[in-house]
């Protein structure tokens, strides 16, 4: 039987499951959040243990920023064994302190630093690929598919660059939603905030034309690249940008 072990599906909760097994020198099989259909092999393992809300702080105080970061950037991926790998990462991190970053030779930190880097590339990448459009009620909205959960670092990203303008950024493919009201941004679910009644602005099509003619007047034909506009604007992400919308109807 493999032993599974459940959390809800948030860091701090993860990270106080991760700290009370490793300081009860427990080795988990898997660790998977609530939601997870266990197959006929698994034991599901549901843990009432008390919950440091400190935890997360403490660890920033006692390593750094910079690991922490690693460990929430992995929290972030899709990686299907996410919780695993951090599982080991933050043993060997009692173990080697800070040193935990050079110790490339283990696998949890290789994976760790592959995973976290990838995360944090597509989070940049982002913040330059978003595309609002203006509705009626002042109110400036986007939508992302990114391939992580990378919504709260866009969020915290445009609370500084559009701090004066109210906006919304739409996950699609999570159904997640962030929501800023010129002070702060607050995250919720598709199903807890509804869309219907906002209407696009009249001018939103003029924007649109404008910003696909800005695009094409700055294009110089002959240094046309498809291969290495791709690798710096990659098709998955051409669905939701204005200035790529023909080629969506040819390639969507």
């Amino acid at each position: 039987m493999n032993s599974i072990y459940l959390y809800q599906d948030d860091l701090l909760s993860l990270l106080n499951l991760i700290h009370y097994l490793v300081i009860n020198k427990v080795t988990p099989d898997n660790i998977k959040p609530l939601d997870y259909a266990p197959t006929l092999l698994d034991e599901v393992i549901n843990l009432k243990i008390e919950v440091n809300n400190d935890l997360i702080k403490q660890i920033i105080n006692n390593y750094s920023i910079r690991i922490f970061n690693i460990i929430y950037y992995v929290f972030l991926s899709e990686n299907e064994n996410k919780e695993l790998i951090i599982y080991y990462f933050y043993l060997n991190l009692l173990k080697y302190k800070t040193n935990i970053i050079y110790m490339r030779n283990l696998r949890c930190v290789s994976k760790a630093l592959k995973i976290s880097k990838y995360v944090s590339s597509e989070a940049h990448r982002l913040k330059g690929f978003v595309r609002f459009k203006k509705l009626k009620q002042e109110i400036y909205y986007a939508e992302i598919a990114p391939e992580n959960n990378v919504i709260f670092l866009l969020a915290k990203h445009f609370k500084n660059r559009l701090k004066n303008e109210y906006w919304i950024i739409k996950d699609v493919k999570r159904g997640l939603i962030s929501i800023y009201d010129k002070k702060d941004f607050y995250l919720t679910t598709e199903s807890n905030f509804k869309m219907h009644d906002f209407k696009t602005s009249e001018d939103d099509a003029d924007i649109k034309d404008m910003w696909k003619e800005f695009y094409n007047i700055i294009a110089i034909e002959q240094r046309t690249n498809e291969r290495c506009r791709m690798n710096f604007m990659p098709k998955k992400y051409w669905k939701y940008i204005i200035e790529m919308s023909d080629n969506n109807e040819k390639n969507y």
